[in-house]
């Protein structure tokens, strides 16, 4: 039987409603909501033939405790992470993938801030630890703003034989680090790639590192010494987007 999770928040349940309808089990509405954004993922909801409920807040307080949910809510059938079985069947049929790779980040909000920027660059899939790793809690879904609908999370056993499996297909990993040997616009990465960002403070584990084929820095300009991991992750994956748009642009391909 498969589990049921809780989304909150404007996006993620719009996002959930339009992409997994099926998923949905029950939609709840604080009853004093009664804006604009609220009736419309009520019209949407019951236009996907959703139950819809309003409820007193304090129901939707007993559903996510003390998070910011917005007025809104949904009970839905948790979608189950990629493994690494079903990432490898995917990177059969993708073309130059472009995958985000977490070591150890433990924050839920920067995972979902990963997820959603991973999303809008077209990332094949994001990764991490299923051990001393943010996993998708509700909190992470919210962050990601339906991203968590539409890109894939795959949870792992080992990273390092992850990246490992990722090398054997063909894929080039890339570990950010703030010595790395070059800056992420000298190196190419239109190809199959990996782009791994270490965790909060620590940055990469040693074992991850010795496994990257390339080391990339950002540029810095200022005095702080390291970026939000979630901030980072984005500037990374858009200078792989830009790449690869350059490429397209140029009529060049492999």
């Amino acid at each position: 039987m498969s589990s049921t999770q809780v989304v909150y928040g404007l996006h993620a349940v719009r996002a959930i409603l339009a992409r997994h309808p099926d998923r949905v089990l029950e939609v709840r509405i604080a009853e004093r909501r009664d804006d604009p954004r609220a009736q419309a993922i009520e019209e949407l909801a019951r236009r996907q033939g959703r139950p819809v409920r309003r409820v007193e807040a304090r129901t939707l307080r007993q559903m996510v405790g003390d998070a910011a949910h917005q007025g809104v809510a949904a009970e839905v059938l948790a979608m189950p992470p990629w493994s690494e079985d079903d990432l490898l069947a995917a990177l059969e049929q993708a073309a130059d993938p472009l995958l985000l790779a977490l070591d150890g980040v433990q924050d839920p909000h920067n995972l979902g801030a990963c997820l959603r920027t991973a999303d809008a660059c077209g990332a094949l899939a994001v990764i991490a630890p299923r051990d001393r790793a943010a996993q998708l809690t509700p909190a992470a879904r919210k962050v990601a703003a339906g991203a968590a609908e539409s890109t894939p999370f795959v949870s792992c056993t080992n990273l390092v034989r992850t990246l490992r499996l990722l090398k054997q297909a063909g894929l080039w990993i890339f570990g950010a680090d703030a010595e790395g040997a070059q800056e992420a616009h000298e190196v190419d990465l239109t190809g199959g790639v990996v782009l791994v960002l270490g965790a909060e403070g620590g940055g990469l584990r040693q074992l991850t590192r010795q496994h990257c084929d390339f080391t990339v820095r950002l540029p810095r300009l200022g005095a702080v010494e390291s970026l939000n991991v979630s901030v980072a992750a984005g500037m990374l994956l858009y200078e792989a987007t830009r790449q690869r748009a350059a490429r397209r642009e140029c009529g060049v391909t492999r």
